[in-house]
């Protein structure tokens, strides 16, 4: 392993991470609703599990949701069936004004994170291929242990920039204003992810 493979896994991960997800979605949520610290917690939360994800794919266990497929179906369901709840909450509470940014504990914003990201199994498949393609085979422990830790670093460091930029008065006064129609839409948003993972293959 050298630097390029490093250099090319970290910009397919931050093209992964730009793009809309219920990880995304619920970093910059979190940022707007319950401010920048909430926000960084709530990353730290998605990096951990990523990386997590990380290390269960170089440690080979994606053959293991492939011999027992019976329990990437139990934690494909268990993911959904959280993501949906996520989902019902915020549209429940779209219409509540928020007159006072929620205090929110840093474990319970990073515990969140950490069951956003645990609630998709596929990150695991997708860690799986992405590290074949892009890293040799003969990787030593030393190598594995950097590219996870490297995964979370990139992770925490993009989700950081994310809440710091969102959390601002403007980007906060901006979600004021239109609350109840994009708490719809990240409802709708994280409620189809929620069915897709539940009934897709």
């Amino acid at each position: 392993m050298d630097a390029a493979h490093l250099l090319a896994f970290n910009a397919t991960l931050l093209a992964a991470l730009a793009s809309p997800g219920p990880a995304l979605l619920l970093a910059l949520r979190t940022a707007t609703v319950e401010g920048r610290a909430a926000g960084i917690a709530t990353g730290a939360g998605l990096a951990l599990m990523a990386a997590t994800w990380t290390t269960v794919a170089l440690l080979g266990l994606d053959a293991v949701f492939a011999l027992v497929p019976w329990l990437y179906g139990a934690l494909k369901l268990a993911g959904a069936v959280y993501l949906l709840w996520i989902a019902v909450q915020i549209w429940r509470d779209a219409r509540a004004p928020l007159t006072a940014t929620p205090q929110v504990s840093g474990r319970r914003a990073f515990a969140r994170g950490l069951l956003v990201n645990l609630a998709n199994p596929k990150s695991v498949l997708f860690a799986g291929a992405v590290l074949v393609v892009i890293f040799p085979g003969d990787l030593t422990g030393f190598e594995k242990s950097a590219i996870v830790l490297n995964h979370f670093c990139v992770e925490l460091a993009a989700y950081t920039a994310f809440a710091t930029l969102i959390s601002t008065p403007r980007a906060r006064a901006g979600y004021m204003r239109l609350k109840s129609g994009f708490d719809r839409v990240a409802a709708l948003v994280l409620g189809a992810l929620g069915l897709r993972l539940m009934f897709g293959r």
